[in-house]
């Protein structure tokens, strides 16, 4: 009876062979499967910033800068605005302030610039010029590392084009985008200065190797990652 129950035993058992050619299948199956599943660097590049779009223009419409005795007061719009931070190579990075302090410059300083909802003690810039607590390689660095482009996912550019130009956008109380740079506007929306973006807008990352667009649509500030003719996809 053993020597029958040790029969059966070897004979359901893989044999040496079989589990070669697992191991081999298994093998093949990984090679054709992990490549797939890394990460895209300049794709969660693009989905961070059209998150951070969209909180932007949420922080207009929650928090309307609009005063009727202050003649300026709208150059204090919500903004994101594109710049290169000296103390990580030149490289893109973006901030998120609301130019309110002294005569509205257009230059973000640190009382200026949103609080990271998920953490009060950082501040939503990636680095930019001006106190040490701005500069990203600065030891008091108050801002948030991912929202340096360069660094933390290998972005060497960020072109605006279509309907919106410079650097930055900005929206408006109703949540519509604006382009340009308000600090040098004479009128919230005066002959000659009206900048709200009436043709989409096309916001290019590249890495050098590969393109991705972002598109700010007008009137609605509608945010998505879309083709290089604002399709949405």
């Amino acid at each position: 009876m053993k020597k029958y129950k040790s029969l059966l035993f070897l004979k359901n058992a893989f044999t040496m062979i079989e589990l070669v050619f697992v191991l081999v299948v298994i093998g093949v199956l990984a090679a054709v499967i992990i490549p797939n599943t890394r990460t895209n660097p300049l794709q969660e590049a693009a989905i961070q910033l059209v998150s951070h779009i969209r909180y932007t223009q949420h922080l207009s419409l929650v928090n309307d800068t609009y005063s009727s005795s202050d003649a300026n007061w709208f150059k204090k719009r919500w903004q994101i605005n594109f710049g290169a931070n000296i103390g990580s190579k030149g490289v893109p990075a973006y901030t998120i302030f609301s130019d309110t302090a002294g005569s509205s410059t257009g230059d973000p300083q640190e009382s200026e610039i949103a609080i990271n909802p998920e953490n009060p003690s950082q501040r939503m810039t990636g680095g930019t010029t001006g106190a040490n607590s701005l500069n990203y390689s600065h030891s008091t660095f108050v801002g948030m590392k991912k929202l340096n482009l360069g660094t933390s996912y290998g972005v060497s550019s960020v072109g605006l084009s279509g309907g919106c130009s410079g650097a930055r956008i900005s929206f408006d109380n109703m949540g519509r985008p604006i382009n340009g740079d308000q600090s040098s506007m004479t009128g919230p929306y005066s002959a000659g200065t009206q900048r709200l973006i009436t043709q989409n807008c096309l916001i290019t990352l590249s890495d050098g190797n590969e393109n991705i667009y972002i598109t700010v649509t007008p009137e609605t500030g509608y945010t998505c990652i879309s083709d290089i003719n604002s399709n949405c996809i």
